[in-house]
């Protein structure tokens, strides 16, 4: 009898245990916004939760994909999600209007970008300053795609209210606007890029998915896709954001490794936009542009900085802290626990 009490008591108190680990973590079950999931941009989101580690960080994440990276941030600061992966431009805008947004690990440390015109008018549009009055594709305005058209037309002597910008999605849809001919010009990411250019509706004008690409266009660096958070829920949930910093990671460890045959094989199929091999071709493409210690120096910041005051007028670079903008501390315990 004794031991048959003793096999209850112990029974009762191992699930006890785990519901005191798991209270370790704040807030294990978690929304989290994308901008585009399907695209090359965004692969550490999408092979963190393939690949389980936001389980096995005793996290359960709920992705909620929208149109367009700048429609996730807006869900952030709206309160309807807990996290964004997005661009790290996000958190120097949102400092000038009084959000404190920031980034806690780097995903992404070139924009992985391309702006290219459509082969019907390949003629005409032969660089970024013949972009005057086009018709142009991005992901949805106010996103990554759209700020950088903004920043190469300026850098062109153009404004740009010179051209017309079209939210064309993310995927397929934004194929088929270049080949409908609904637009002239495109700004966007693999593996649509890559989809296009193998179809002959392409040609590229600026390539930022490699370290020349992106230095040609910046002068450097210029971080990407990233983590981010608002300061006050980094605050009241630290355990859970490293928690998810963790995976992350883990996840751009894995990257650094993997051969594309295996990313190809860890994302859904229908990210393959209907061809594996050029899926492949396309993550080749873009590979340089993903971090591989998911830090952000000085010099990128200050980059990303210039990218925003050269589009925005109204934002003054002295008001911004760049240090407000990072948070690197989850980061170095991330590696700590790693290596």
């Amino acid at each position: 009898m004794k031991m048959r009490t003793l096999l209850l008591a112990a029974s009762l108190l191992i699930p006890a245990l785990g519901a005191a680990q798991a209270g370790e973590i704040e807030k294990p079950n978690l929304t989290l916004g994308v901008g585009g999931k399907p695209l090359l941009y965004y692969l550490p989101l999408t092979l963190a939760e393939r690949l389980g580690y936001f389980k096995d960080e005793g996290l359960t994440v709920e992705i909620n994909d929208f149109g367009g990276g700048s429609k996730s941030l807006q869900a952030l600061i709206g309160g309807s999600v807990d996290a964004v992966t997005g661009a790290y431009e996000h958190t120097i805008r949102m400092q000038d209007k009084k959000q404190d947004i920031r980034a806690v690990i780097d995903l992404g440390r070139y924009p992985g970008i391309v702006v290219g015109v459509s082969k019907r008018k390949a003629d005409t549009i032969k660089s970024v300053a013949d972009l005057k009055g086009a018709k142009i594709g991005v992901t949805a305005p106010g996103s990554s795609t759209y700020i950088l058209v903004q920043y190469l037309m300026i850098k062109n002597g153009m404004s740009p209210d010179d051209a017309s910008f079209i939210g064309v999605g993310s995927g397929a849809s934004a194929v088929a606007a270049m080949q409908k001919g609904e637009i002239d010009a495109i700004s966007h990411l693999d593996p649509v890029i890559s989809k296009l250019q193998d179809m002959g509706e392409l040609t590229v004008l600026v390539d930022t998915r490699t370290t020349a690409g992106t230095e040609a266009v910046f002068g450097g660096m210029n971080p990407a896709a990233v983590l981010y958070f608002k300061e006050s829920f980094i605050k009241a949930n630290p355990n859970t954001v490293q928690a998810l910093t963790n995976a992350f990671y883990k996840t751009l460890k894995w990257l650094e490794k993997a051969t594309p045959e295996e990313v190809a094989a860890t994302v859904p199929q229908e990210y393959w936009l209907g061809d594996k091999d050029l899926y492949i071709k396309a993550f080749n493409a873009t590979r340089e542009a993903y971090s591989t210690d998911g830090n952000i120096n000085e010099a990128s910041m200050k980059s990303a900085l210039n990218l925003i005051a050269t589009t925005d007028p109204k934002i003054d670079p002295a008001k911004i802290d760049l240090s407000k903008t990072f948070d690197g501390s989850f980061l170095a315990k991330a590696k700590a626990a790693t290596n």
